[in-house]
């Protein structure tokens, strides 16, 4: 439900010409192409490129989704709506100005931006930037949970796109993390043929758990962004 949310705060439809910067396994590409989107998708994974593009083929949408493996900082060209989950963490707080700049220039007038993002009280995310946890170390290095303050700020200063509507669901997300632990643990066996040894399924394991705990504490949340644009980039 997630996904068909947040295509429907981008106003995808048929015909729509939709950026997703992203790709992730190619999930939100398809649905959105099913919908009758023109789909380029950019990402830096050879292993996810390939199998969203072959999820494409067996879906039969294959004519409407694009997967590229490229940089979103090299995309040219406009689009009517773009989409991003769960990117901006992984960029690094000295680039969120250039993401959100890229997003502006990528977006035609009228068009529309559809981000989620995890997110951290603002206090917490500034002594946050100067650890350097176990979680940065083998999970996400280099990146950083913003707080919904940083990302508004870094729009306002550097873009000129406006919020249009921000909803919090990080009780939710605390309920999608227990599924993915337990289905994760249930299939100890595949992940080991899969190669993954018991170091890496115990560290999994933690990480799944650590972060529902920071969910259900409200240490953490989730955000579905809505941003809109009526004139040229900034």
């Amino acid at each position: 439900r997630k996904i068909d949310r947040l295509l429907d705060l981008a106003g995808v439809g048929d015909g729509t010409r939709l950026l997703e910067i992203g790709t992730g396994w190619g999930e939100l590409a398809l649905r959105a192409a099913a919908r009758g989107a023109d789909v380029t998708s950019l990402t830096l994974s050879r292993e996810q490129r390939d199998r969203a593009l072959e999820r494409a083929h067996e879906a039969g949408l294959a004519d409407r989704v694009r997967v590229e493996l490229r940089d979103y900082r090299e995309e040219n060209g406009t689009y009517d709506a773009i989409v991003s989950v769960e990117m901006i963490e992984a960029v690094g707080a000295e680039f969120w100005p250039v993401y959100f700049r890229t997003l502006d220039e990528r977006l035609a007038p009228g068009g529309r931006v559809a981000l989620q993002a995890i997110t951290m009280p603002h206090d917490r995310m500034l002594a946050a930037r100067h650890t350097h946890t176990w979680i940065q170390k083998y999970v996400f290095p280099g990146g950083l949970i913003p707080s919904t303050e940083a990302m508004e700020t870094t729009v306002r200063d550097h873009t000129g796109l406006r919020v249009a509507r921000r909803d919090a669901f990080g009780a939710h997300y605390a309920e999608t993390l227990r599924l993915w632990r337990e289905r994760f643990t249930d299939s100890a066996a595949e992940v080991d043929a899969l190669g993954f040894d018991e170091t890496f399924r115990r560290l999994w394991t933690f990480y799944l758990a650590y972060s529902e705990a920071g969910f259900r504490a409200a240490y953490l949340d989730v955000q579905q962004y809505l941003f809109t644009k009526e004139g040229p980039a900034r």
